[in-house]
């Protein structure tokens, strides 16, 4: 029998990150399934998930926390890896403005408040081509139930277009 568990990891960056994490892993009869992995401030953070037999999992752990004197930071949480995704529909959000402090909160908020799930997010900020000046730009895909009241969402999403000055597109 097969057991699920994510393997969060941060530390900093450098070459090898990957393949002691890969290493480990495979010594211990895992399966990489799944990650999202990224560079953020000169640290290489990461999600994995893995698979592997029921009685690997303390060695597993035992393993990746051993690459601590590395100064990576591991921790493993048990899941269930086949699990369903959510029912209803999902929508995506691209996001495009002058960087400021709230973005996320505001956006993040009109979507929890309506029962909406973040499902992926991906953000940066980078330098606007003409001006030079900081421009934050965000994908989101979020989880709807069928019964949702998108027009409520649409309204609150144009609401903050408007007063931070952001193109907010969704696709349905």
């Amino acid at each position: 029998m097969q057991s699920g568990y994510i393997v969060t990891f941060i530390g900093d960056d450098r070459p090898g990150l990957v393949e002691a994490l890969s290493a480990a892993i495979g010594n211990n009869g895992g399966n990489w399934q799944e990650s999202r992995l990224s560079q953020l401030g000169g640290k290489f953070a990461g999600l994995i998930l893995v698979t592997l037999p029921d009685d690997k999992g303390e060695a597993l752990e035992a393993d990746l926390r051993a690459l601590a004197a590395t100064g990576l930071s591991v921790r493993v949480t048990s899941c269930d890896a086949q699990a369903a995704s959510a029912a209803g529909r999902t929508i995506e959000l691209t996001v495009v403005g002058p960087d400021r402090p709230g973005i996320v909160k505001e956006i993040s908020h009109a979507l929890a408040e309506r029962q909406f799930n973040v499902l992926e997010m991906e953000s940066g900020v980078s330098s606007a081509p003409m001006s030079a000046e900081p421009l934050f730009q965000a994908h989101i895909v979020a989880s709807i139930a069928e019964d949702a009241q998108v027009e409520s969402l649409h309204a609150s999403l144009d609401e903050i277009a408007n007063s931070m000055t952001l193109d907010i597109d969704v696709d349905w």
